[in-house]
């Protein structure tokens, strides 16, 4: 049964993003696929995280983060920013950081810069909404990754539940 909940839930269709986030002191960066648009005005973006994450203490305090679009062809940047945090991740990629200071990776399709609007407790997760203040297109030429196509990259069948 649990298998075939992940089969349904593959056939919702979502992105993967490498998200940044930094205190000005460190920074971090984890692969995400919760991440949505939810409002024109002002531009919100909805991240989902769980609170038990390292990165979510860095959000928390710093109250930024970055969107990281991944292309297709850049499943072995989702699998790296999937690592534990006790791992360097950002010495390996080239970044940099502008308005917010959380890290905005080069080879990205492309990039938006929020401040933290809001949090709301979901489930084993928190929803965190972001108002974008920057963001561009680095990369135009290609397209994103859709997380289906990343298999079972990040283990979540073991996270769904037994049945509905």
């Amino acid at each position: 049964m649990q298998r075939k909940i992940l089969e349904i839930f593959n056939t919702l269709t979502h992105g993967v993003y490498v998200i940044g986030v930094s205190d000005q002191t460190r920074v971090n960066g984890f692969t995400a696929s919760w991440v949505m648009q939810a409002s024109f005005n002002p531009l919100l973006v909805v991240l989902s995280i769980n609170a038990a994450h390292t990165s979510y203490a860095l959000l928390e305090q710093s109250g930024v983060f970055t969107i990281n679009v991944l292309a297709k062809n850049q499943i072995e940047i989702a699998q790296h920013f999937g690592r534990p945090a006790t791992v360097e991740k950002l010495n390996s990629v080239r970044w940099t950081k502008k308005k917010t200071g959380a890290p905005i990776i080069y080879d990205a399709i492309s990039y938006l810069e929020c401040e933290v609007s809001h949090h709301y407790p979901s489930g084993d997760h928190v929803l965190v909404v972001g108002q974008v203040i920057d963001g561009a297109i680095l990369n135009p030429a290609v397209e994103p990754m859709n997380y289906r196509e990343t298999g079972e990259m990040d283990g979540s069948i073991a996270l769904f539940p037994q049945r509905f």
